[in-house]
């Protein structure tokens, strides 16, 4: 799920800054976006498998489709208005939050339906104008996990403390 509809929301965003300001990391960009391609192929792929497979693994896709889709929600960042997103007014992006959300949603809510998958969000329907419509993300769990006090947050932080002290003898060594 993640390797087809995490980087599928990723493309998304980091096609926005292919036409950014700062010519070094629009250069740049065009290498991860062929790269991610691949990624969301192979994911698509694994996911075309598990769904054609037994029950157990079409269960496990709706799962892990119910576990990520509220981090989906979230990618595209908080509804603040294009015209008042300072990276979208100093061109470091071409589109605003909603609009790369809106092309998200486009491209792959019916590529999840047409696969069978029921979408955790009894709101999200396309209106007639064409706008997807859909329950407004918990933007303050995403404020708690980015500012490190998501649920696993103290877990990660202690693994990384563990690692740099059980390592600091090649930083020694190095600095020696």
């Amino acid at each position: 799920m993640i390797a087809w509809l995490v980087d599928a929301a990723a493309i998304i965003s980091q096609k926005a800054l292919l036409k950014c300001s700062y010519a070094p990391y629009a250069r740049i960009m065009k290498k991860i976006c062929w790269e991610e391609s691949f990624h969301i192929l192979h994911g698509r792929d694994v996911i075309l498998a598990m769904m054609t497979g037994t029950d157990a693994q079409r269960e496990l896709v709706q799962e892990a489709l119910t576990r990520w889709w509220g981090p989906l929600m979230q990618f595209h960042g908080n509804p603040i208005a294009r015209e008042e997103d300072p990276m979208y007014v100093w061109r470091i992006k071409s589109q605003g939050n909603e609009e790369a959300r809106q092309q998200f949603l486009e491209g792959y809510v019916p590529q999840i339906w047409e696969l069978g998958l029921t979408v955790p969000d009894p709101n999200l329907r396309r209106s007639d104008d064409g706008v997807w419509e859909y329950s407004e993300p918990d933007w303050a769990e995403l404020k708690s996990v980015v500012t490190g006090h998501g649920p696993r947050s103290q877990e990660r932080l202690a693994f990384r403390a563990r690692f740099l002290a059980q390592e600091q003898w090649v930083r020694d060594a190095i600095a020696a």
